[in-house]
């Protein structure tokens, strides 16, 4: 097939450091070109992939305009007009960047399938009402309550490439919370369970300039160098070292996740996951088979007294099974052949 995927340019592909979708999207088209399928990315001029790339912008607009920033929808605008230009060009355009590319649905052939990656409602509701009958992949099914009036045809789970992530045996001696240090994520929790549990942690992650004040009151104030530990973004290898070295992933999350990459990166690496029963939390982990799910600080540091139980060899077997990139890709395949078929 001769398939579009069209990214968030707002990090290159794949991403240095943080940035979930663009990930996604980076190990979607590694296995779909692996498969033999024509793969074109509508995506930053700097990302480096096995397929064709077609620019929209030179660089992320991370570098481009120094800081996030949601007022970027110009530059998205402009990507979208690319992709109407040359849709004829594709059997099936693979929308990875919001509504914006939605609005030329109706002036196209080729169908467009747009998978939904935020853990919050698409804004504003004027166009989840504009654009409800198109067609739509959720990332788990919690998120389907985030806007449960869109056209939803499947749930196709996010994938990684296993290989790339280091395998451990070996229990670890710290606790890890990794995600933005904002409050919907949790870190101040994690820094709680570590605490109470008396089991050091170290914190790592992307610091947005709309949570600094959090940050600096609630996180990089406790640091002290030995129970708690505060680090900024990662690179992959980093990353996946504190990954596989550490006893558990902390997911103290707020609000309904929608997926939470780092879970399965977690578990690929070995390391178990505990976390809040919240969204997709119940999806991805396997109460006492890959993790805990729990509801309180409390019945978090409980399932610590119990996290040696947890086999790490399943943790990564279970990613292999069921979160691995290829699985992600065959999945999207079969949703694009029966796009084709309807056209």
């Amino acid at each position: 097939m001769k398939i579009g995927l069209i990214s968030p340019l707002w990090k290159k592909l794949p991403p240095e450091k943080y940035g979930g979708t663009e990930l996604v999207v980076y190990d979607l088209a590694c296995a779909l070109t692996e498969k033999g399928h024509e793969v074109s990315v509508f995506a930053s001029g700097d990302s480096n992939l096995p397929c064709k790339l077609i620019p929209v912008v030179e660089k992320n607009l991370y570098e481009m305009l120094g800081q996030f920033k949601w007022d970027f929808y110009d530059y998205d605008i402009l990507q979208t007009e690319k992709v109407g230009k040359m849709n004829n060009e594709f059997d099936i355009l693979h929308n990875h960047n919001g509504f914006i590319p939605l609005t030329i649905t109706p002036l196209i052939k080729t169908p467009m399938l747009t998978t939904i990656h935020s853990s919050l409602p698409p804004e504003p509701a004027v166009l989840r009402e504009a654009f409800k009958d198109r067609f739509y992949i959720s990332i788990s099914n919690a998120q389907r309550e985030l806007a449960p009036e869109l056209n939803w045809i499947a749930t196709v789970y996010h994938g990684i490439d296993v290989k790339k992530y280091p395998f451990s045996g070996e229990k670890g001696e710290y606790l890890v919370f990794l995600g933005t240090f904002s409050p919907h994520k949790g870190p101040d929790i994690a820094i709680e369970i570590s605490k109470k549990s008396g089991i050091p942690i170290i914190l790592a992650g992307e610091i947005r300039k709309e949570f600094e004040e959090f940050y600096r009151e609630k996180i990089l104030s406790q640091q002290d160098g030995r129970q708690i530990k505060v680090f900024g973004e990662l690179t992959f290898q980093e990353k996946a070292e504190l990954l596989k070295n550490a006893l558990a992933l902390i997911f103290p999350v707020r609000w309904k996740e929608a997926f939470g990459l780092v879970m399965i990166e977690s578990m690929a690496c070995g390391t178990p996951v505990i976390a809040f029963r919240k969204g997709s939390t119940q999806e991805v982990v396997e109460h006492g088979i890959t993790g805990f799910l729990v509801g309180s600080v409390d019945e978090a540091c409980e399932a610590l007294k119990k996290i040696e139980k947890i086999d790490r060899n399943l943790c990564r077997k279970t990613v292999q099974q069921k979160f691995s990139r290829d699985t992600m890709a065959e999945s999207y395949l079969k949703i694009y052949k029966m796009l084709e078929e309807d056209r």
